[in-house]
């Protein structure tokens, strides 16, 4: 394996971790997740390199290693692309097919498109909650005022969980503009079982 190709990807694993997802998305329990998902695909890469082993076996180590779902905590759609950039990183740097000119353009180019997509400037920033309210809504108008009273006016989508009609309450899921933490907001963020002035009741369940 070219020691050229290691040192690009430990390059592009910094600028991808310290200098685009944690500055960005704040998430430092992932560090080690990507940092170790990276290596160890490019680990087993050099030793498939090594043994002569086909590009069709690469591939298949990338398919198994797509579809691992982390059963503790479910991942939101930002931390999946940095997850999949890890993987493709890592497989690059160890493929021995390919020359060291391609490799490093593929890498740059990964690292570029997560820079650009993930930049706040095109992927707005958002949050997403589940929401009870202590009211069982029959009309969308009022549903959303409701929803608007509590999180404020910038809500993107609204989706109705829930409906009971005998404990008189409503469960929705929530996505709005992320934007200045109220003292209201920021108490119920450290007790999830604080009511808020309208009676609902707040589950962060994304970031």
């Amino acid at each position: 394996m070219s020691p050229v190709l290691i040192a690009a990807d430990l390059a592009a694993m910094a600028v991808l971790v310290f200098g685009l997802f944690v500055p960005r998305h704040h998430r430092r329990d992932l560090i080690v997740a990507y940092l170790i998902v990276n290596v160890g695909v490019l680990a087993v890469m050099a030793t498939l390199s090594s043994m002569a082993a086909s590009v069709g076996v690469g591939l298949g180590l990338f398919g198994v290693l797509s579809i691992i779902r982390l059963r503790s905590e479910e991942l939101s759609q930002h931390e999946v692309a940095y997850y999949f950039a890890a993987l493709t990183l890592g497989l690059l740097a160890g493929s021995a097919s390919l020359s060291v000119g391609l490799v490093l353009g593929l890498m740059a180019g990964v690292v570029a498109t997560l820079f650009v997509g993930d930049h706040p400037l095109v992927a707005r920033r958002s949050a997403r909650q589940q929401i009870q309210l202590d009211r069982a809504h029959r009309d969308d108008a009022g549903l959303r005022a409701h929803v608007e009273a509590i999180v404020g006016p910038g809500v993107q989508s609204l989706t109705v969980l829930k409906t009971d009609l005998v404990n008189d309450t409503t469960l929705v899921d929530v996505r709005y503009s992320a934007g200045p933490v109220s003292p209201r907001q920021a108490s119920a963020a450290q007790d999830p079982a604080a009511q808020d002035p309208a009676g609902a009741r707040t589950e962060a369940v994304a970031r």
